[in-house]
């Protein structure tokens, strides 16, 4: 798993989903700002202001407009139609953006339309797929946004094991269905979230160091580069752009449809988390790290610290966290996680063997969205080999001195299936990264999204000279350095395809290869 997911509650039954550790937070409804005037028809004319990759503003008359609609049978929304507001939003509060234009495409050969039409008028652009988007980089102000959110069909082929999933489908959606006939493929830890953005940037999850990750499940590829073509991607057919795909994704075009390399499991899972006091935080990471070496492959763990809020089962504040998962017989997972009883016992317990699409389930602890949008929400994460005792210092500091809003700080562990892929063979560089770390704030008042982030980010400094490289479905791409460290060795090859797939950089909001960056 990649580092600390939030807490989820169901009657007695206490497990985590994937994105920090933020026990029960109420949502506060933003409040919705009337949309810019450049996302607004211009009154008598029906011409449409926007932004264009320049940064400058770009006309969009009402002839564009018309055309465009005509060459989609799903949506096309603008600022002042009715179903706007909501499909412009994404479940990260802390992006509150309008773009001028939003279209929602039925199938790829619309998509392919909406991308040709963005080119042509050099539109800055956005593509959303499950609008989980904790960067807040599937929308943008002035531009346009591609919605994949129609697009939700998921085919299984039990006999050949495999599954074909549209853009817009979501983790539960896939998991349900894969589950229904004893098969799986890894995907990430919150059942809202969607499988695009996740695949496209790597996909960490529950089951990465048995199955690895969910880019190297895929066994095909379909997609719209930024010429409008419509491409099928695999090892024999484009395998440049396969290769690429796996985790540089989003800079490459709009992938329509995935199609997934199933495994069998059909037994119950151990999984679930333990809670236990804070005093205790610093033996909880100590043991973790200890365990994490030790750990077999069928062993997934993060640990970390959580604040607990009002309503969850036990009093608000701090607390040390481990969870796990094994995807094995649950008894071979008992011994496998015996070690963590030096510990006492725990607060709350919730591990169980339970159906994976329970362990899975996000925090409503019945289906999806794991936390209710419309929080800001903010993460800085890591990778990282050793664990020294400065690091764990470092982390106690932070923990100790961080703000109200602060959510908590987990380790995700990596290796196992991830690592038997060599760093070259895929775009995803850091296969021999032993953990991940993720630092998460989270609240409700919207006037202090930015003041909140640069915290998050002024608490990151004292953690950043132990890590390189981030996971990219994390944060905005913030520095040329941190991709560098991201994409390694990989960096030069993958900007030479930027260049001759994406000259124009017309998908820029990613983290981004730049197409003339010097490798």
């Amino acid at each position: 798993m990649s580092a600390f997911p939030p807490y989820a509650f169901s009657g007695s039954q206490f497990r985590v989903s994937r994105r920090g550790f933020i026990g029960g937070a109420a949502a506060v409804a933003a409040a919705i700002p009337a949309a810019p005037l450049w996302a607004q028809a211009s009154s008598g004319t029906g011409d449409v202001v926007a932004i264009g990759l320049s940064g400058k503003q770009v006309t969009l008359t009402a002839a564009d407009i018309k055309d465009l609609r005509a060459a989609i049978s799903g949506q096309l929304l603008l600022a002042q139609d009715g179903g706007y507001d909501q499909a412009r939003r994404v479940w990260n509060g802390a992006f509150d953006r309008h773009p001028a234009l939003i279209a929602r495409p039925a199938n790829t050969a619309e998509v392919a339309r909406a991308v040709s039409f963005a080119r042509a008028h050099g539109l800055l652009t956005a593509v959303k797929g499950g609008g989980h988007s904790i960067s807040g980089q599937s929308t943008c102000d002035g531009g346009m946004m591609i919605d994949l959110g129609q697009m939700k069909d998921v085919q299984i082929d039990k006999a050949a094991r495999t599954a074909k999933a549209q853009g817009g489908v979501l983790l539960a959606e896939i998991d349900s269905k894969t589950q229904e006939v004893g098969l799986v493929t890894p995907l990430g830890t919150a059942a809202d979230t969607g499988i695009a953005g996740l695949t496209l940037g790597g996909g960490q999850g529950r089951l990465q160091r048995t199955f690895g990750l969910s880019c190297d499940n895929v066994r095909a590829y379909e997609i719209v580069t930024p010429d409008g073509k419509v491409r099928h991607v695999t090892a024999k057919q484009n395998p440049e752009l396969f290769w690429a795909l796996r985790v540089g994704g989003g800079n490459f075009g709009v992938v329509t449809n995935f199609e997934y390399q199933l495994h069998p499991l059909d037994h119950p899972v151990l999984a679930g988390t333990r809670l236990y006091p804070y005093d205790q935080a610093r033996s909880l990471l100590n043991a973790y790290f200890d365990l994490s070496l030790k750990a077999p492959n069928e062993l997934s763990m993060s640990a970390g610290i959580t604040v607990m809020t009002p309503g969850s089962p036990v009093p608000p504040g701090k607390y040390a966290a481990i969870e796990v998962i094994y995807s094995g017989n649950p008894a071979d997972g008992e011994k496998a996680i015996a070690p963590l009883a030096k510990l006492g016992k725990p607060i709350l317990d919730g591990v169980t063997a339970k159906p994976y699409v329970l362990a899975q389930l996000g925090a409503t602890g019945a289906a999806p969205p794991a936390l209710p949008a419309g929080l800001g929400f903010y993460v800085k994460s890591g990778f990282f080999n050793t664990a020294p005792d400065a690091l764990v210092n470092e982390i106690m500091h932070v923990s100790d001195n961080a703000p109200a809003w602060f959510a908590g700080i987990g380790m995700g562990l990596l290796g196992g299936a991830i690592s038997r892929v060599k760093p070259e063979a895929t775009a995803y560089w850091n296969r021999m990264s032993q953990w991940d770390v993720l630092l998460f704030g989270v609240w409700s008042d919207h006037t202090q999204d930015e003041h909140n982030a640069q915290t998050l980010r002024g608490l990151w400094k004292g953690i950043d000279p132990f890590t390189k490289g981030y996971y990219v479905n994390t944060e905005p791409s913030e520095s040329e350095q941190r991709l560098r460290g991201t994409y390694g060795d990989n960096y030069a090859r993958l900007a030479q395809l930027k260049k001759k797939y994406d000259p124009d950089n017309l998908f820029r909001l990613n983290a981004n290869i730049r197409p003339q960056s010097k490798a």
